[in-house]
Formats: structure tokens, C-alpha cells, sequence
């Protein structure tokens, strides 16, 4: 699967190691002068598609320099700090264990943007100008500072105040998914002053839940959360740049509330624009009237929802999936950013993680998920504009309905083969009945059949 998000596929089916190192290549070629920093999370299949992008990326007559098992804005921020001309981060993010991916990063540490990732996979599929002569092949070396960096950036944010936290004396339980986040974020919470439960935190690659942190699959952490009395507890993705917590009694909060809470700690400091994309939660509407600050949405994907902070400046921004952005870090979600400012609204308040919770305007969201199947997306979309046809539609990104305080949005996912269906309203029962309307619409056709 080709997107936004990068090249994503099955290890050993779609992902083979000449699929990795043309793909190295071509994005190689389509850089500047300069090296490329190459990061990765802790899949199994991680040193194979490592030892392809390295091959790919000397071949093609480009230094590479490693930077090992690292997060995702680890390897953002280490673009940033080389000077390099690009980076390759290699994860699937959420997708199971079978699956990995290349994710392309620009010299600012971004994602590429459609046209930037459109000019690789043209390059990929033409099968031109990849390789060099062994008089021009690129050299490899290792870097093992990455984590550093990055935590250097969040420990000096304006706003957090450091000291204030390390009195807090937080008791935090992090749940790694067994890999990268799990040596991160326990790594910064520790320099916050708290004391850390790991749980699945030796980066192995040896998952023992869904990767998606959602609340369904949080049942671990939030039984570590009870037993050692934390006072909160946090979940990552493979590749933390998504977060998502689980109050002092064990009971998730749902990952909208990350973006939510964080937004609300800038806001409070730094007054300025908002942005986040066509699906999150309309706590964010709500946070950003109360400060008198515009929100803008975009359609998803990280690429999107960055390059309009850049347009309008925001001060703040990301996505309902628990990744938050924070310019003054870095242009990129980001897990451990999102760690940092939950444990600064809680030490400046004193209050705990489900007291703030219960401040913010929560309505009740649905996130479902259909197989795509063969049917050509128009087909279905325009069955879903006749059943939700007294609904504002918004078509930037799959369609998205709205009607007062509730609102659907239906989109083909640009990183599994699957139909994404969303929804909030605030009551539940209408909600689930947005859902079910749009999963009928969606699945006629093949009924027919």
C-alpha cells in the first residue's frame, strides 16, 4: 500500500527485499545532496528491511547513517540535528506483526508531502536511474544518539516547567508494546522525576496486544495501573508517536483525549492557531472556543495536518489517534511530547489525569472498520450521500457528514485495505446509529451480490 503515510506491505509478500531497496533507492535519488538517516522500530522483521535500505541507499550512491531501534520522532528530530537531506523510518506503525513499511521523512524532518512521495514512486516504477558505478557507492555508519536529542528538545519545551513536575513525584505505568516507546518513555518520565512500572517495555518485537492503543486492548495496563497504584498510565504504538492513558483507576480514556489534553496545556501558555484532521473528536472544537483560537481540519494523515500548521502557524496540532504535535518539539507526532504535557497539566493543576479528563466537553465516538472489498469507491460513496443527504458533506478526504453536534466520516484507509467509518455524537445510541446507517450503505452492494 502506497500513501501519505509511506510504503507499507506483508514481509516476504508484498515487502521483499528488491521491493525495499528499489523503493531506498528512488527515495534516495529524489533527495538532495546529503546523507539519510535511517531509524526503526522493534518488528522482528526490522534487520532484514534495515540491511535492504542500506543496500538500496549506498547503491544508489547516498550515505546512510543508522541510528538503530528508535521512535519515530527520535528519527525526525535526528534528520533535524545531522543536517541529513532525508530519513527512513521502518515501521508499520499500528499494522500486525506480518506487516512493515518505509516512511519517508524530507531534510526538515517531515513526511513527504503527496507530490515529494509521488516523484519516488514514479521514480520506483519507471525502474530508472537507481543505481551508481562502485566508484560512487555510499558508505554506512551507525549513531547512537538519536534518543538524546530528542529528549533534550522536550526536557527544554516552554511549556513545561521541569521542576514543577519532579515535585509531582508522578507514579506512571508505560506499557512499550515491546518495542521502541519502551525504552523512551520510561527514560522520560524518569528524568521528569517519576516512578516508572514498565510493562512490555524490552523492545523484542514480541507483541503481546493489538498495536493500536484503543481502550479494548488496554486491559493489561490498566490492571498494572490498579495493582501498583499508579497515578496514571500510558500506551504506545510500535513506533511511539501515538499515545494513549489509562486514568489512576485503570480506565482508559479513549486516545482523542491525548491530542485534547495537550492542546489544551499549549493553549493555556501560548495562544495561536489549532490544527487536526477531518476525524477527531470535537473536544477539540470546544478547547480551542474557549481560547479564542481558530481550528483548522485537514484530511488525515500526518503530512496533511503539518503542512497547514506550517500555513497558518499553528502553536499546536495533530490527530484523535493519541499523536500530538507540538511545533516548539518538532513537526511530527509524537508520543513522548504528549507524555510531557499530560504530566505538566497534572503538576501545575494537581489534579489527576481523570479529574482533567472530566473537564473537557466529551461527546460519544464509534470507530469501526469494513474490508474494502472490490467495489469502486464511487459506488459506494454515492449510496452514503443518499443516506446521509440532509448532512453538510465535506469530500477533501473520503466523505465526511455533519448535521449540528453529530458528524460521520467514511474514508478508504490509506494504511490497510479497509473501509474507515467514524463517528460522534452526544448521545451513544445515535452514534452507533450514524455507524450502522453508513455499514449498510457501504456493504449494499455486496448483499446484492
Amino acid at each position: 500500500m502506497i500513501s501519505v503515510a509511506g510504503v507499507r506491505g506483508i514481509v516476504g509478500d508484498s515487502l521483499t527485499p528488491p521491493v525495499i531497496a528499489r523503493f531506498a533507492a528512488a527515495f534516495a535519488r529524489e533527495l538532495p545532496g546529503g546523507a539519510v538517516v535511517m531509524g526503526r522500530d522493534a518488528r522482528r522483521s526490522g534487520p532484514m528491511l534495515a540491511a535492504a535500505v542500506t543496500a538500496g541507499v549506498t547503491a544508489a550512491g547516498r550515505d546512510l547513517v543508522d541510528i538503530g531501534l528508535a521512535t519515530t520522532p527520535a528519527t525526525q528530530v535526528a534528520v533535524e540535528h545531522l543536517g541529513a537531506a532525508g530519513g527512513l523510518i521502518l515501521t508499520a506503525s499500528h499494522n500486525p506483526a506480518p506487516w512493515n513499511a518505509l516512511k519517508f521523512l524530507s531534510a526538515r524532518g517531515e513526511f513527504l508531502g503527496p507530490e515529494a512521495g509521488r516523484a519516488v514512486r514514479i521514480r520506483f516504477e519507471a525502474d530508472r536511474e537507481l543505481w551508481v558505478k562502485s566508484d560512487r557507492v555510499g558508505s554506512a555508519r551507525s549513531e547512537s544518539g538519536a534518543l538524546d536529542w530528542h529528549l533534550e528538545r522536550i526536557l527544554s519545551l516552554g511549556v513545561i516547567d521541569v521542576a514543577r513536575i519532579r515535585r509531582r513525584q508522578l507514579r506512571v505505568v508505560v506499557d512499550g508494546c515491546a518495542s521502541v516507546g519502551g525504552v523512551a518513555v520510561p527514560r522520560l518520565l524518569r528524568e521528569l522525576g517519576a516512578s516508572v512500572t514498565e510493562l512490555d517495555c524490552v523492545p523484542n518485537g514480541e507483541f503481546t496486544r493489538e498495536l493500536e492503543p484503543l481502550p479494548e486492548h488496554l486491559g493489561a495496563l490498566g490492571e498494572r495501573v490498579r495493582t501498583s497504584g499508579a497515578d496514571f498510565g500510558i500506551a504506545l504504538d510500535p513506533d511511539a508517536d501515538r499515545a494513549a492513558l489509562v486514568d489512576g483507576s485503570g480506565t482508559p480514556l479513549g486516545e482523542e483525549y491525548t491530542l485534547a489534553l495537550g492542546t489544551r496545556v499549549v493553549l493555556e501558555r501560548k495562544r495561536g492557531p489549532v490544527v487536526t484532521n477531518l476525524s477527531t473528536s470535537r473536544m477539540l472544537e470546544s478547547i480551542c472556543r474557549d481560547a479564542g483560537v481558530p481550528l483548522h481540519r485537514t484530511p488525515v494523515g500526518e503530512a496533511h495536518v503539518v503542512a497547514r500548521m506550517r500555513e497558518v502557524g499553528a502553536v499546536a496540532g495533530g490527530e484523535g489517534n493519541g499523536g500530538m504535535i507540538l511545533p516548539e518539539a518538532h513537526f511530527g507526532r509524537d508520543g513522548l511530547v504528549a507524555t510531557a504535557l499530560v504530566a505538566e497539566a497534572m503538576a501545575a493543576s494537581g489534579r489527576s489525569l481523570r479529574e482533567l479528563a472530566d473537564e473537557l466537553p466529551a461527546g460519544h465516538m464509534v470507530k469501526a472498520k469494513l474490508d474494502r472489498g472490490e467495489e469502486p469507491w464511487e459506488r459506494a460513496a454515492e449510496r452514503l450521500r443518499r443516506v446521509f443527504a440532509s448532512h453538510e458533506v465535506n469530500a477533501e478526504d473520503g466523505l465526511r457528514f455533519s448535521r449540528n453536534e453529530e458528524w460521520i466520516h467514511v474514508r478508504p484507509s490509506g494504511t490497510e485495505p479497509v473501509v474507515r467509518v467514524i463517528a460522534e455524537s452526544p448521545q451513544l445510541e445515535r452514534t452507533r446509529q450514524l455507524i450502522e446507517t453508513a455499514q449498510r450503505a457501504l456493504t449494499a452492494q455486496r448483499a446484492e451480490v
